[in-house]
């Protein structure tokens, strides 16, 4: 069978894109963000993964807000990036992986989950940026992988239960998948940040380093808020710690905690960084 061998979970701001482009990962302003990959990516070579389910939300380059499914998987061959008027560089295609992709969406739709199944998907800087941090020699991608997208855009949203019960299908989809494969989860998105309105440039702290704490030891605690107490808690965009809970979700069990980063500010936007492996 296969094995999932942890979990990531990143920020994904679009000024990273920026920043790497014009590598300044040893300006003072960058320097305590990017000073948080190298562990993160130590444990990778250590534990090889084959493929990265990559769990993230789309900003409008795959998906608008006239069709804005709930959760959506990819089912390409490759995923492209384009454009999205960020001035980031576009970055090589990803390879994908078939056999895992429809073994997810079969396994999601037995367990009542609606997928919106994408035989050609965009990925944006969600998807690229926490890619390019973790394996920085851009364009020898040394994955396969499988975009699973969440709707944190439009509401109504998915609410934090629903996301964590996703990931727990997740990681039970993958252990029963029938290869020799080594998944990693990729979680990606927040944390705390609010871009538009009178809270622009709101960030929550107290409440960032709760929710990485808690993660770890009662991942169950952040579903008993209401996407209305998130927003409040963490800012319109900080919903994006959805996708970090689902990529809890699928560890399945109790983890421990192998690297953890957190930075303020990056672009208004409270930036953290977690590894972490099953016991």
């Amino acid at each position: 069978m296969a094995k999932i061998v942890g979990a990531i979970t990143s920020t994904h701001v679009p000024s990273i894109g920026g920043a790497i482009a014009r590598n300044l990962q040893q300006d003072a302003y960058w320097k305590p963000f990017f000073d948080g990959f190298p562990p993160a990516r130590e444990w990778l070579a250590k534990t090889k993964p084959d493929i990265a389910v990559l769990v993230y939300n789309d900003h409008g380059l795959n998906f608008f807000l006239d069709k804005l499914p709930t959760f959506a998987i990819g089912a390409a061959p490759e995923y492209r990036n384009a454009d999205e008027g960020w001035g980031i560089p576009t970055v090589p295609p990803f390879q994908g992986d078939l056999d895992l992709s429809w073994h997810l969406i079969e396994s999601l739709v037995a367990e009542e989950f609606d997928i919106t199944t994408c035989q050609e998907m965009l990925v944006d800087h969600a998807f690229t940026l926490p890619m390019a941090l973790l394996w920085p020699e851009q364009g020898k991608w040394p994955v396969r992988t499988v975009p699973v997208c969440i709707n944190t855009v439009q509401f109504p949203l998915p609410s934090a239960a629903r996301c964590y019960k996703l990931g727990q299908a997740i990681g039970r989809a993958v252990e029963a998948w029938d290869s020799d494969q080594r998944v990693v989860i990729i979680g990606t998105g927040g944390l705390s940040h609010q871009l538009d309105g009178q809270r622009a440039g709101f960030t929550n702290k107290a409440f960032d380093l709760l929710f990485m704490e808690k993660l770890i030891s009662d991942p169950l605690w952040v579903t008993r808020y209401s996407i209305a107490d998130l927003v409040e808690l963490t800012g319109t965009q900080g919903v994006e710690l959805l996708m970090w809970l689902t990529a809890r979700g699928a560890l399945l069990g109790e983890v421990n905690k192998v690297h953890a980063n957190y930075h303020l500010p990056i672009s208004n936007t409270a930036s953290g960084l977690m590894v972490m492996e099953n016991l």
